[in-house]
C-alpha cells in the first residue's frame, strides 16, 4: 500500500508529458519548419497532446495551428523520443506524406512562420534536435532515443 501511495505522488509530481512532432515533405522535396514567437529557433511543426485527445488527433490539430496544411492520409509512427530537457517528456515522431496546404500561414501569437525549406539549405537556427530527426530519417542515419 505504501509503496502504491509513493507512486501515486511521484506521478503527480513528475507527469510525464507527451508532445507530437512531423516530418512533412512538399512535392519538391523541402521540409516544412517552424518558428515560434516566444523561442528561437526552427522546429518541425507539432506540440502538446493534450488531455483527452490521441497523438494523431494533436498532431492534425497542431499542423493546422502552425502551419495552416490539413492532413489527409494517416501519418506514420517513426519513433518515440525522450526528451532530456523536461524531466518526464517523450516526444512522439510521425512522418506526414499526404497533406494539402489551405494557404500561407499569416503571423500569429504564436507562429513567427512556417515555410518549406530544401532539406540541403536548412535556415540558421535550425535546432540541433529538429536537424538529428531529419538526418536520421532522411539519411537512415541511427535513430536516438533522445530528442
Amino acid at each position: 500500500m505504501v509503496a502504491r501511495l509513493g507512486g501515486l505522488i511521484n506521478r503527480m509530481r513528475r507527469p510525464v508529458t507527451l508532445g507530437v512532432r512531423a516530418i512533412l515533405r512538399d512535392k519538391q522535396g523541402r521540409v516544412l519548419l517552424v518558428r515560434h514567437t516566444y523561442v528561437p529557433g526552427w522546429y518541425l511543426p507539432g506540440g502538446a497532446v493534450d488531455p483527452g485527445e490521441s497523438a494523431g488527433e494533436a498532431l492534425v490539430r497542431e499542423i493546422a495551428e502552425e502551419a495552416d496544411v490539413r492532413v489527409i492520409g494517416a501519418p506514420r509512427l517513426i519513433g518515440i523520443f525522450f526528451n532530456r530537457r523536461g524531466r518526464n517528456d517523450h516526444v512522439v515522431l510521425f512522418e506526414v506524406a499526404e497533406f494539402e496546404q489551405m494557404s500561407a500561414k499569416a503571423r500569429d501569437h504564436e507562429i513567427a512562420e512556417a515555410r518549406f525549406f530544401p532539406l540541403g539549405n536548412l535556415p540558421e537556427g535550425t535546432t540541433p534536435a529538429t536537424r538529428a530527426r531529419i538526418d536520421e530519417y532522411l539519411n537512415k542515419a541511427p535513430i536516438s532515443s533522445s530528442w
